[in-house]
């Protein structure tokens, strides 16, 4: 290795990114990260490339690929032009995935906020001592799911 890289150890880096060591070993065993040095005494040493490996991991796990997925995507990427209708087959079969799940959390979180205030309504009615309300008039509302 050279000197002057700033280098990490297999604990700094999952603290880094909230996941056990043993996530980080696995990932190896993968093949998802690669060319990890070891010490003299044969402890793993991270340089920034594979930090910015495991941020593209993290990434695209959290948006629901698969380490199958991960390797074949990782695998197109060391020749790009070879592979540039399999990564944006890969990709764009995600973003379809995404667009699907995010449609219905949509719809969940307005299901949600309709009872909420449905509910919220039965409370203000029963502290009142007023009728409680229809669900009827609450279940096409559209209420704001913005944070």
């Amino acid at each position: 290795m050279e000197s002057g890289k700033e280098t990490y150890t297999i604990r700094e880096v999952a603290a880094r990114f909230h996941m056990q060591p043993s996530t980080l070993r696995y990932y190896e065993d993968q093949g998802l990260l690669t060319n990890v040095g070891r010490t003299t005494s044969g402890q793993r040493v991270y340089e920034e490339c594979h930090i910015n490996r495991l941020r593209a991991i993290c990434c695209f796990k959290n948006a629901g690929m698969t380490i199958d997925d991960l390797k074949k995507f990782f695998a197109y990427e060391q020749d790009e032009p070879a592979h540039i209708d399999e990564i944006l087959e890969l990709l764009e079969s995600r973003r379809e995935t995404l667009d699907e799940q995010r449609r219905a959390l949509d719809e969940a979180a307005m299901h949600v906020q309709r009872k909420l205030h449905y509910y919220g309504g039965i409370k203000q009615a029963l502290d009142a001592g007023e009728p409680l309300p229809d669900w009827r008039d609450y279940k096409t509302r559209v209420y704001s799911i913005d944070c």
